[in-house]
């Protein structure tokens, strides 16, 4: 070959060893920017799923924390409920014992209930139901009852002995006719003013 094809062979390699020079480095650009956005989007992708897991932690921690303090405050009020009733049931036991005695307070303690459950009745001419045992304690005391709830009602009463109940202690009064009646046994009242003492009660226990 002579020498002016070999300048002209050499030109054309020349100018293709260029152009591939040219082309490999251009390809190597896009790789490298191709792996450049791969790894910035695996990083913020990493950065996603660790947020997601930190929340999901938190959120699982925040969780468990409200179960604890819930089965907590749960555990506290039922140890409270059981001590509660545990006084009621021991204030029961002792109303229980004064109700079987013959004493002066106890006798006045039901002549007071006698009244009381008279006096919203209105008066009139009322049934009284006691247990067995109260029914000698009131007997003499009948008539200045008739008369205090009189005075009180502005109605002319009379109290009749009825039937014997079971109960602790207290009286049951309702009408002749029975239209209406008020249970203000001891058990009957103890129920009525649980409520209202549970919260006294409970001052007094977690104070």
């Amino acid at each position: 070959m002579n020498s002016g094809a070999d300048k002209i062979v050499s030109s054309i390699i020349s100018d293709a060893q260029s152009k591939a020079d040219v082309i490999i480095q251009e390809a190597e650009r896009e790789t490298a920017l191709i792996v450049e956005e791969g790894e910035k989007e695996a990083v913020l992708e990493k950065e996603k799923i660790l947020e997601n897991a930190n929340k999901q932690s938190a959120m699982k921690y925040q969780q468990l924390i409200s179960e604890a303090k819930m089965n907590s405050r749960r555990a506290e009020l039922e140890a409270r409920e059981e001590i509660i009733e545990s006084a009621f049931k021991r204030a029961e036991d002792e109303l229980k014992k004064i109700a079987s005695t013959d004493s002066d307070e106890y006798k006045e303690s039901l002549k007071k209930i006698i009244e009381e459950a008279s006096i919203e009745i209105g008066g009139g001419d009322l049934i009284l139901s006691l247990k067995a045992d109260d029914v000698a304690k009131v007997k003499d005391a009948i008539s200045s009852l008739e008369k205090n709830i009189e005075g009180k009602t502005g109605t002319k009463t009379t109290l009749e002995i009825g039937e014997n109940i079971a109960t602790i202690g207290g009286a049951v009064v309702k009408t002749k006719n029975g239209d209406i009646e008020v249970n203000n046994t001891i058990e009957a009242r103890m129920l009525r003013f649980k409520k209202a003492l549970r919260s006294e009660v409970a001052k007094i226990l977690f104070k």
